[in-house]
C-alpha cells in the first residue's frame, strides 16, 4: 500500500506493463475503496486554467439542453481563437459505409507516397457533443507528433441517435479504412484506432469487435482518458471540484442522453471494461488524468489489458483535468504528452 501511495505522489506516472507482471495499476484497482485515494494538487499550468474557469463561472453542460451545450462548445472554441498548426494535408472526405455516409477528415504530415502509421480517430464529447472541427487542432498535433496519418470520423450523436448508433458508426469506419487503405495510400500494417473520452470508448469497442470478427490487423490502440464502464461505479466519479469542465455529474448527463435504458450499462459495447476477453488485442497506450471522473476506470482498463498479456503503456497525469489535451497552448503539459504519444505511434508497424 505504501509503495502504491508513493507512486501516486510521482508527478507523472509512466508504466509499461508486460505479460505476467503484477502491476501498480492492477494492485490499485484491487484495493479501491468507496472513498477515493487523495489526488495530487493541480499542475501549475492546470491550476491557472482552473482559476480562470472558476472566475468565468460558465453554465455547466448538465444544466443545458444538448443543443445549448453544442452551441456553448462552439462558442468557447471560437472565443479561444486557437490557430491550427500547419500540416501538409488536411482534407474532408466522405466514407460510404454499411451505416451510411460518414464524414471524415484525412491529415498527412508529409507526402502521401511516404509509408507511415495511420491513426483512425474518434472525437470526444460525451456521445452528445463534438465534431471534426472541435478536434481539428488535436488531430493535426497528433499527426505532426506521430509523423502519422490521422483519419478523424464524425459519428451519429445522442440524443437524436442513441446507443448503439455511434458504436456501429465507429465499427463501420474502421472497416472502411482497412478496405480502402490502398486507395487512400495507407500502409495497412500500421493502422491503429484511437480517440479521447467518449471517442476512446468507441475506439476500444471497435477494436474488440474487430478482434471478435476474426481480424487481428489493428496495429495499436490509443485511449485518451477513456470512458469504459457506464455504471460509473468507480470512486473517481465522486469528483466534485469547482470549475472543472467535466465532473461525475457531467458524465451522468452524457450517459443518460446516450443510453436507452439502465440495462444497456451492462452491454460491453457501451462498457468495454465488461468485455469477456482482452486476449489478442493490439499494443495499447492509455492516458489518464488525476482530476477526471474517468481516471479509475481508465486504470482498471489498463489492468485488464495487462492481465491478458497485452503490451500496454499507461501515462498518468495526476495534476491534470479531463480534456487537457484540447485545452490549448496555455497548458504546457500538453506538449510533453503529445510528444510521448507521437513517439509511441512512430513505432508502428512493428514488423517493418
Amino acid at each position: 500500500m505504501n509503495e502504491i501511495a508513493e507512486a501516486r505522489r510521482t508527478r507523472h506516472n509512466d508504466v509499461l506493463f508486460q505479460k505476467g507482471q503484477e502491476t501498480e495499476v492492477g494492485l490499485l484497482v484491487k484495493i479501491l475503496k468507496p472513498k477515493r485515494t487523495k489526488v495530487m494538487p493541480f499542475d501549475p499550468d492546470c491550476a491557472a486554467l482552473v482559476t480562470r474557469l472558476r472566475e468565468l463561472n460558465l453554465p455547466r453542460y448538465e444544466t443545458m439542453t444538448p443543443l445549448q451545450a453544442r452551441e456553448a462548445m462552439a462558442a468557447a472554441r471560437k472565443a479561444a481563437a486557437m490557430v491550427p498548426p500547419a500540416i501538409a494535408e488536411a482534407r474532408d472526405i466522405v466514407a460510404e459505409t454499411s451505416e451510411g455516409s460518414l464524414h471524415a477528415r484525412l491529415y498527412r504530415p508529409g507526402s502521401d507516397a511516404e509509408s507511415r502509421p495511420t491513426l483512425v480517430f474518434f472525437h470526444g464529447g460525451g456521445w452528445v457533443l463534438g465534431d471534426l472541427d472541435s478536434h481539428d487542432i488535436l488531430c493535426r498535433r497528433l499527426s505532426i507528433a506521430g509523423k502519422s496519418n490521422v483519419i478523424a470520423f464524425d459519428y451519429r450523436l445522442a440524443p437524436e441517435n442513441k446507443f448503439p448508433a455511434a458504436v456501429n458508426d465507429a465499427i463501420a469506419a474502421v472497416k472502411w479504412v482497412f478496405e480502402n487503405a490502398s486507395a487512400l495510400r495507407l500502409d495497412p500494417r500500421g493502422i491503429g484506432v484511437g480517440g479521447d473520452s467518449a471517442g476512446a470508448t468507441l475506439a476500444a469497442t471497435a477494436t474488440l469487435q474487430r478482434r471478435d470478427a476474426g481480424s487481428r490487423d489493428i496495429a495499436f490502440q490509443l485511449l485518451i482518458y477513456p470512458a469504459v464502464e457506464m455504471a460509473f461505479s468507480f470512486p473517481s466519479h465522486g469528483l466534485d471540484e469547482p470549475g472543472l469542465p467535466v465532473l461525475g455529474s457531467t458524465m451522468l448527463w452524457f450517459r443518460d442522453l446516450y443510453l436507452n435504458s439502465v440495462d444497456e450499462q451492462k452491454d460491453w459495447r457501451a462498457s468495454p471494461l465488461l468485455a469477456k476477453s482482452f486476449l489478442n488485442l493490439p499494443p495499447s497506450y492509455v492516458l489518464t488524468a488525476g482530476f477526471d471522473p474517468l481516471a479509475d476506470e481508465g486504470a482498471a482498463y489498463v489492468a485488464k489489458l495487462s492481465d491478458a498479456g497485452v503490451p500496454v503503456f499507461h501515462r498518468h497525469f495526476p495534476g491534470q483535468i479531463h480534456g487537457f489535451l484540447t485545452m490549448g497552448p496555455q497548458l504546457s503539459t500538453t506538449e510533453g504528452a503529445l510528444f510521448d504519444i507521437g513517439s509511441w505511434i512512430q513505432g508502428f508497424p512493428q514488423n517493418s
